[in-house]
């Protein structure tokens, strides 16, 4: 088939590699000048493990093209994608802007019975909204179908290459169709195609996201409990998780979570209660819980120092909200750097591939190293931010010689064993573990 994607980013780009992975002809389309010539030179714009190989084959072989004109880009198309962003707006509300102004550029350029795919997380109504915009542009006949993603940035293409279940939302029995082919090659192996209303499926997003984002927040309270009491929070996770009623996945301690997805959709299923007058109790809790947890590592460090940061030396591990992405948007690293500045403290960071991003929060107020160790030198704290892969298994005894006097390790993701940095003379704090 032939497919237009509007927008290249983390869930644009994919999209469209993966489709044509499985033998469409893609063309991806984007505003930004700039990442258009990033991706016809064979680069990609973001970071997504297996992406840039992926992008690069499918251009070779002739199957994704990539064009700033969205007229270039709907020549013939038969399914269009909207995969532009919806930030989140005042109050939590998502910011439906761009993708209100694509449906009424798609609707301009409509030349043939076309899927009009809404891709992008939005609210309940927001099919309703872009059918109204569309029809007002063109007489030509479509159908407007709610396709939310759920692609883990990290394991996008995985997740897409491999779907738990697919959610295809319209009201058009050809448009149902037409999607069914499209994604035949991932359903075949007996992957589940859901086929429900639009309203229906733009609600499995936020509700898949804000439960999972319930369960992150659960198991941070219940460590604080533990860390009062005296409990382990692994045994209790552990414990817990093995009840096939509950599950382990999502039960991991640490401080908070972050990124584009979680604090955004939490914020706007609390905002659609709130339209419709039904306080949703649970997600504004859940967003309480995690805003208070990101502040946790900075307080544990300032504690540590008697209240006083003044002259101190912090090096971080991880910037990213989480390993193999260098997305920051709201992650938890940006919450402990202010508090270490804002005290008064020197502050150096090393990540695998977030650097970039975080230059443009902080500037020159923090240093940026490309070494883990390197980072260490002169440090009076550790703090780890990020869980990734490279901080697993370090160095302790580099890490203590190139720490200063009495250097402690603050473990924001429970990446190790507590006896093992212990055991290697270095003072350690973890969550929920005392």
């Amino acid at each position: 088939m032939k497919v237009c994607v509007i927008g290249t980013g983390y869930v644009g780009l994919v999209v469209g590699t993966c489709l044509a992975e499985i033998g469409h002809h893609v063309a991806c389309v984007d505003v930004d000048e700039e990442k258009i010539r990033i991706l016809n030179d064979g680069g990609i714009p973001i970071y997504e493990p297996g992406l840039e190989e992926m992008v690069r084959r499918n251009a070779a072989e002739g199957r994704i093209e990539f064009f700033v004109d969205l007229s270039d880009g709907m020549v013939e198309a038969e399914v269009v994608f909207i995969a532009v962003g919806t930030p989140p707006g005042s109050g939590g509300a998502a910011d439906l802007s761009m993708v209100h102004a694509v449906a009424r550029a798609v609707g301009e350029r409509l030349e043939r019975r076309t899927a009009v795919v809404i891709k992008s997380t939005v609210p309940v109504g927001t099919a309703r909204r872009v059918r109204e915009i569309i029809d007002e542009q063109t007489p030509c006949e479509f159908a407007i179908v709610s396709n939310p993603e759920f692609l883990r940035e990290g394991q996008a293409i995985a997740d897409f290459m491999e779907p738990d279940r697919t959610v295809v939302g319209t009201d058009e029995d050809w448009a149902r169709q037409r999607m069914e082919f499209l994604y035949k090659p991932l359903i075949e192996p007996g992957r589940p195609i859901l086929s429900m209303g639009n309203a229906s499926a733009e609600m499995v997003k936020y509700a898949a996201n804000a439960f999972l984002a319930t369960k992150i927040s659960y198991i941070n309270e219940v460590a604080n409990l533990c860390d009062r009491i005296g409990a382990n929070v692994d045994h209790v996770r552990r414990g817990i998780g093995l009840d096939q009623r509950i599950g382990s996945k999502f039960l991991h301690p640490g401080i908070g979570y972050g990124g584009s997805c979680f604090p955004k959709d939490v914020r706007a299923m609390i905002d659609i209660g709130r339209q419709v007058s039904y306080p949703m109790r649970i997600c504004e809790a859940v967003e309480s819980v995690n805003n208070e947890q990101k502040t946790l590592l900075a307080s544990l460090i300032v504690n540590h120092f008697g209240g006083s940061l003044a002259g101190r030396r912090i090096a971080v591990w991880g910037a990213a909200f989480k390993p193999q992405t260098d997305d920051i948007r709201e992650a938890p690293s940006i919450t402990v750097i202010n508090r270490m500045l804002d005290g008064g403290a020197s502050v150096s960071v090393f990540d695998p591939v977030a650097l970039d991003n975080l230059r443009g929060v902080f500037g020159d107020r923090i240093e940026y190293h490309d070494d883990m160790y390197g980072v260490l030198d002169g440090a009076e704290v550790l703090a780890i931010c990020t869980e990734w892969n490279a901080f697993s298994r370090p160095n302790f005894d580099q890490i203590r010689t190139r720490m200063a006097t009495d250097p402690v390790i603050f473990d924001g993701r429970n990446v190790y064993d507590p006896t093992i940095p212990r055991d290697h003379e270095l003072t350690y704090f973890s969550i929920g573990r005392k």
